[in-house]
C-alpha cells in the first residue's frame, strides 16, 4: 500500500508538469506514426490517448510513456494497405491477448540475453531515430524554423540551470507559441500534420468476420506486434530504471501491455507500446510516478476536445527543437570511448545494432540481430578446448559442447600408445554432443585396440555422461 501511495502520490507536482509537456509532444508524433500506417490521424491519437491512461494503472514501470509508436506502425503498413482499417483493430486486439499471455509466461527472463553492447546500441540508434524523425519538419523550411528550434534548444538546455520549477520544455511550448501567434511568422504547425477531430473515442466491436480465415491473416501481423512491442517496451522499462536508479516489474509490464492494447483496439486505437523518446522526457522533465503516465494521457485527450483550436497553431519547430534534445540527451556519448576500449567483438556488436536498426528502420530486427552475433561470437570465443599431453595422460581444459567437440575429437587421430587417460578435471560436459564426441573417442580407439581411462568428470558431468552415453 505504502508502494503504489508513493508510485501515484509522491511526486504529484512534478508529475503532472512532466504530463503535460509529454502530452504535448505525443500529438504531433500519433499524427506523424497514423500517416505511416496509414489510417487517419484519429487512430494514432485514440491509441495515444488509452496506452498510456490504461497502462499508467496496470504497467510495471512507472513514469514509463506508452502510446503509438512508429516501430508498430511500419508493422501494420502493409495491412492497412491490404484490408484496412477493421482489420487493423482486430490484430490490435490479438497483439494485445498474445502479449498478455507471454506476460503470464514471465518473458521478462530473456531480458537478461540482451547483452551491454546490444543495449547501447539500441539506445544511440533510437537517439539517431528520433534526430532522423526530425528531419523533415525542418529541412529546407527558412530561417524562422531554424531560429525557432535554436531558441528551443537553449531554453530547453540553460532554463533548468536556472528554474526547475516548472518543466524547461513546457516554458518553450508556452512562450515560443504566443511569439508565434502575435508575430504572425510563417512556420509550420501541428496542424499541417492532418486534421483533429475534437471527439471522444468510442467502445466497438471491430467489423470483421469472425472466421478462421480472418484470424490467419491478422495473426502474422499480431505476432509481429506483440515481440516488436514487448522489445522495444522492456528495453524501454530497462532505461528508465538506469536514469531512475529504481526497479520496475518487467513481467506485469508485459502484462500491462496486452490489456492495455485489447482494450485500444475496441476503441479504434492501434497497437502501440513503450515509447522511450517521451519516457525520457517525462522523466527528464520530473515524472517519476505513474501520475505522470495518466495525466500525458488524460491531458493528451483534453487537448483535443476542450483546446483543439490552440494545439493546431503550436508551432512544429518547437516540438522539434524538444524532440531534438531529447535526441542528444538519449545518445550514449560514452559508447565512443566504449568502441576504443572494449573487445573488438563487442564494439562490432554495439556498431552492427546501430546500423542494423537504423537500415531497416526497425528497433525489435537490430536488437534480434544484435543478440544472435553477440551469441555468436560468445560462442567461438567459449569454443576453443586446450588438450596438453602429459605421457599419455591427455589434460582437456575448457568447456566440451556442440562447438568446441570436433577440435576434440581430432586430438585423437594419432594415438600411439596402448593405453591413455583422458583428464577432464579442467573441463565441464554441457550437452549430448560432449558426450556423443567422448564416446566417439573410446569407440574409435577401442577398434585400434587401445584402452581409455576417463577421468575428473565432476557430478554434473559424470550424471549426464551416464544418461546420455547408452544414446551414442
Amino acid at each position: 500500500m505504502q508502494t503504489l501511495k508513493e508510485q501515484w502520490f509522491g511526486n504529484v507536482r512534478a508529475d503532472i508538469l512532466s504530463g503535460i509537456v509529454v502530452a504535448l509532444a505525443l500529438i504531433p508524433e500519433a499524427i506523424a506514426f497514423s500517416i505511416i500506417a496509414g489510417v487517419d490521424p484519429m487512430v494514432g491519437l485514440y491509441a495515444s490517448f488509452c496506452i498510456a491512461t490504461i497502462i499508467a494503472f496496470v504497467g510495471g514501470r512507472p513514469a514509463m510513456i506508452s502510446a503509438a509508436t512508429g516501430a508498430m506502425a511500419l508493422v501494420m503498413t502493409s495491412l492497412v494497405k491490404e484490408h484496412g482499417l477493421q482489420y487493423l483493430l482486430a490484430a490490435t486486439i490479438l497483439t494485445g491477448v498474445l502479449q498478455l499471455l507471454f506476460g503470464v509466461l514471465g518473458i521478462a527472463k530473456l531480458m537478461r540475453f540482451v547483452p551491454n553492447a546490444v543495449m547501447i546500441g539500441f539506445v544511440n540508434a533510437l537517439a539517431i531515430l528520433i534526430f532522423m524523425a526530425q528531419v523533415p519538419h525542418f529541412f529546407k523550411e527558412g530561417l524562422w524554423t531554424y531560429l525557432f528550434i535554436a531558441i528551443t534548444l537553449l531554453i530547453v538546455y540553460i532554463v533548468p540551470r536556472f528554474f526547475k520549477a516548472i518543466p524547461a520544455p513546457l516554458i518553450a511550448i508556452v512562450v515560443l507559441t504566443i511569439v508565434a501567434f502575435t508575430t504572425e511568422v510563417d512556420l509550420k504547425t501541428i496542424g499541417d500534420l492532418g486534421a483533429i477531430e475534437r471527439a471522444l473515442p468510442t467502445f466497438f466491436i471491430p467489423n470483421v468476420p469472425f472466421t478462421l480465415e480472418t484470424l490467419l491473416i491478422i495473426l502474422p501481423y499480431s505476432l509481429a506486434l506483440s515481440i516488436v512491442g514487448l522489445l522495444e517496451s522492456l528495453l524501454t522499462a530497462q532505461i528508465v530504471d538506469d536514469m531512475t536508479s529504481t526497479k520496475s516489474d518487467k513481467n506485469r509490464e508485459a502484462r500491462g501491455q496486452g490489456i492495455a492494447n485489447v482494450i485500444n483496439g475496441f476503441f479504434g486505437g492501434m497497437a502501440g507500446c513503450a515509447m522511450i523518446g517521451q519516457s525520457v522526457i517525462n522523466v527528464k522533465s520530473g515524472g517519476r510516478g505513474r501520475l505522470s503516465t495518466l495525466v500525458a494521457g488524460v491531458f493528451l485527450m483534453f487537448l483535443i476536445i476542450v483546446l483543439g483550436d490552440l494545439v493546431v497553431d503550436i508551432p512544429m519547430p518547437v516540438l522539434v527543437g524538444i524532440m531534438i534534445m531529447v535526441s542528444i540527451g538519449t545518445f550514449d556519448w560514452g559508447s565512443f570511448r566504449y568502441i576504443a576500449t572494449a573487445p573488438r567483438t563487442d564494439a562490432f556488436v554495439m556498431i552492427a545494432t546501430v546500423l542494423i536498426v537504423i537500415y531497416t528502420d526497425n528497433l525489435a530486427i537490430g536488437v534480434v540481430i544484435g543478440v544472435i552475433v553477440s551469441a555468436l561470437f560468445f560462442v567461438a570465443k567459449i569454443s576453443k578446448v586446450t588438450i596438453q599431453q602429459v605421457g599419455t595422460t591427455y589434460i582437456i581444459e575448457g568447456p566440451l559442447f556442440f562447438a568446441s567437440t570436433k577440435s576434440f575429437i581430432q586430438a585423437f587421430d594419432q594415438i600411439e600408445a596402448s593405453s591413455i587417460t583422458i583428464d577432464l578435471s579442467s573441463s565441464h560436459l554441457w550437452d549430448e554432443s560432449a558426450v556423443g564426441a567422448l564416446v566417439k573417442v573410446r569407440q574409435r580407439l577401442a577398434a585400434q585396440h587401445i584402452h581409455v581411462e576417463i577421468i575428473g568428470l565432476n557430478p554434473a558431468s559424470q550424471a549426464l555422461y551416464s544418461q546420455l552415453s547408452g544414446l551414442n
